[in-house]
């Protein structure tokens, strides 16, 4: 029997790597969804030292209880399969460790975050979007995109699939609202650029990017096409997909 198990290791030849296990899958997203959670927003509340660039040590992260059944290693491992490349590691010395931060999206303020300041019109990528759902578009139409508690709004280059996207709208987003850029900041508005390619800007003085900055937008699902822009006050509701109606 043994001598049967061992020409069987030997026909399957050198081993592999192993493709994570489905439950190795959902830890590792429970994992990347406590680690946004933290690193964009929690992390002062839970006592966690947070540097002015909005990095933490990883040795004080897996200290707090929902992380005690995580691993250096597993964080690492996160870290390096993100197609997000939500967050940074930074090598520490052997006191400290490694630190980690979240690249953007935060609601905490990260005065030096090393974001790349886009100040012409020449430094914004030609294409500015941002995704949002149904339930949200009337509102977008009426007031504008809002940071809605966060430090900025984000922005993509492009829509999802499109060469070099990396982050900045999420794939099952129903509209696409293209946003002139040149305009806003001829009007004084700021956007930057983060380590993972979003384009984030925190709007006006009330964190609003209103609708005169709206070029054009397109409905994604479930099948692309152009959507009108105008906000007619007489109408009470908009249609989204297969009629649905949307309540203003």
């Amino acid at each position: 029997m043994n001598s049967s198990r061992g020409r069987s290791r030997e026909a399957a030849g050198p081993k592999s790597r192993r493709a994570p296990r489905p439950r190795e899958q959902d830890r590792d997203v429970q994992l990347s969804k406590a680690l946004s959670y933290v690193l964009r927003h929690g992390a002062l509340k839970l006592g966690l030292p947070m540097e002015a660039d909005g990095f933490v040590p990883v040795l004080s992260l897996l200290k707090l209880p929902q992380f005690h059944s995580f691993s250096t290693e597993d964080v690492q491992r996160v870290v390096d399969a993100n197609e997000k490349q939500r967050f940074t590691l930074r090598p520490g010395d052997p006191s400290t460790g490694p630190f980690i931060r979240a690249n953007q999206g935060h609601s905490l303020q990260v005065p030096d975050l090393e974001l790349v300041s886009l100040e012409t019109p020449q430094a914004l990528p030609q294409v500015l979007v941002h995704g949002t759902y149904w339930k949200n578009w009337p509102s977008i139409l009426l007031k504008g995109l809002s940071c809605q508690g966060r430090t900025h709004i984000h922005l993509a280059p492009g829509l999802p699939g499109d060469p070099g996207v990396i982050s900045g709208m999420r794939r099952n987003c129903d509209v696409a609202l293209f946003i002139n850029g040149p305009l806003a900041l001829a009007d004084g508005i700021s956007f930057f650029r983060s380590a993972n390619g979003v384009i984030l800007t925190p709007g006006d003085s009330n964190g609003f990017l209103l609708p005169k900055y709206f070029k054009e937008a397109l409905q994604l699902r479930p099948a692309r096409k152009p959507l009108s822009l105008a906000d007619d006050k007489k109408t009470e509701c908009l249609s989204g997909p297969r009629g649905r109606m949307i309540k203003q």
